[in-house]
Parts: C-alpha cells; sequence; structure tokens
C-alpha cells in the first residue's frame, strides 16, 4: 500500500498537518540509504542541519507529468513533486524535493534546458516556499490531497474506437503502488497480482505505467469506465493495450 511521510519543519518542530502520499524512497535526508556517501546529505553542512533539498520549476509544458519531469531530472533521486495550480488550472510551475541537498547543484545545472519545445527555469527554493504551496494546493481543492500532476483534459483521443484484448494500460500511478494497489482500484472485476504487470525503467525503478490482464476483453471494456479516476491522489489514464506491447514494456526493465 502507499507509504505515507510527515514532513516536519525541522526548525521549529511543528507538524505541517498533512500526510503526503509519496514516492517509497529511503534516502538518507529522510531515513539512511546505501547511495548516501555518494551524495553526502551531511556532508559539508558542519554543525548544523543541512538546507531543504528543493527546487521550483517554471515554464514547464502544461500538458507536463511526473514521468516528464523524472525524465528531465534523470539520474537524481526524487522525493516529491508538487504541481502547482493558479483558479484551478495548471501554472506551468512545479517544486521538486530531491533526496540529498547536494543534489539541487546538479538539479539547477539543468536550467534553461528544454522539455519538449519549452525551456524550463530551475531555482533554488526554500522548506518555507514548498511547505505553504503544498498548503496552498490543499486549501485551493477544500481539503483534499494536493493535486501532484497537471491532468490532460478529456478529449476525443479515440479511445472508443479501439479494439479490446483483455489488457489495459495504466499511466499515472503514484510511484509507491504497489499490486495491491492497483488490485484495490480494479476491485469489481476478479485479478490476481499475476495479472498486474509494473512498468520499471532501466535502473528498476517504478515509471508510473503499468499493465493489466483481464479475464476477457468485455471486462478489459468495462474497466475503462475508471479512465481518469484517482488512485490516492492521481488521476490514473486507462488505454487498451495488448499483450505484445505490454511484454515489450516489461521487458525495458528488466
Amino acid at each position: 500500500m502507499f507509504s505515507k511521510r510527515k514532513f516536519m519543519d525541522g526548525g521549529d518542530g511543528r507538524e505541517m498537518g498533512l500526510k503526503r502520499q509519496r514516492f517509497d524512497s529511503s534516502s538518507s535526508y529522510y531515513g539512511g540509504s546505501p547511495s548516501s556517501f555518494a551524495y553526502g546529505s551531511s556532508c559539508g553542512y558542519p554543525n548544523q542541519p543541512p538546507p531543504f533539498p528543493v527546487v521550483r520549476l517554471r515554464g514547464l509544458p502544461f500538458d507536463c507529468t511526473e514521468i516528464d519531469i523524472l525524465e528531465f531530472f534523470h539520474g537524481l533521486d526524487i522525493v516529491d513533486i508538487l504541481f502547482i495550480h493558479k483558479n484551478g488550472r495548471f501554472s506551468g510551475e512545479a517544486f521538486c524535493v530531491l533526496a540529498y541537498p547536494l543534489q539541487v547543484d546538479f538539479a539547477i545545472q539543468k536550467n534553461r534546458q528544454t522539455m519538449g519545445r519549452r525551456y524550463v527555469e530551475v531555482f533554488r527554493s526554500k522548506r518555507q516556499e514548498y511547505y505553504s504551496a503544498v498548503a496552498h494546493e490543499v486549501s485551493d481543492t477544500k481539503g483534499s490531497p494536493p493535486r501532484r500532476s497537471a491532468p490532460r483534459p478529456k478529449s476525443d483521443d479515440g479511445k472508443d474506437s479501439v479494439e479490446h484484448t483483455g489488457v489495459l494500460r495504466m499511466r499515472g500511478l503514484p510511484f509507491s503502488a504497489g499490486k495491491d494497489d492497483v488490485l484495490d482500484f480494479f476491485k469489481d472485476f476478479e485479478m490476481s497480482e499475476n495479472s498486474v504487470h509494473v512498468v520499471l525503467n532501466s535502473d528498476g525503478r517504478p515509471t508510473g505505467e503499468a499493465f493489466v490482464e483481464f479475464a476477457n476483453a468485455d471486462d478489459s471494456k468495462s474497466a475503462m469506465a475508471k479512465d481518469r479516476m484517482t488512485l490516492g491522489s492521481r488521476y490514473i489514464e486507462l488505454f487498451p493495450s495488448t499483450i505484445k506491447e505490454m511484454d515489450y514494456a516489461v521487458s525495458k526493465g528488466k
């Protein structure tokens, strides 16, 4: 199931009062990791707590997803991504919390590089700016969990005209989601853990996609009714797929 972490304000010990469902990360900044030597979460900050490892991005494409940001910061350890909305619409800005303070320096090197056709600005931010953004997102959604992605609007994408084979592709999964979460999402259908295939990247990390095998094509077509429903706080997109596409995607992470 989802891992939940309370973010604490190290300055005065107060809780934000918000549990954020995030990536199942075991970084040294949040609790020890073998890779802490490489990035030295406390190295270089003697006798004082290390700065909160967060950067702000501006100029993101309006159809940007968490996967796009993970690819943009390929090689860095991402703990949280928070997309910023204004008047209910994605603003093109986001906060990205990294696992180690020194990774901020590497993230800054991506400033003014492109994502799609957009030049993305990356600059340092502060703990309180990130917390304020979290609070604003919660307030803006009237107490519901903050939105971490900019869901694409519904469009005539041709999904209804695609022939079903009994396989669906899921996109937009929380990175901490496991097979149990997917089974719960499709709890109205008979399936087992062997029916769920979580896609991993070349580093063995979840990509936010999964493939699900249903008992038959009629079930997969019925399951499309859950397209753009939420799992945790994420909008999940569903697409008709095939065994061939599933095998190819899953094999890339092996």
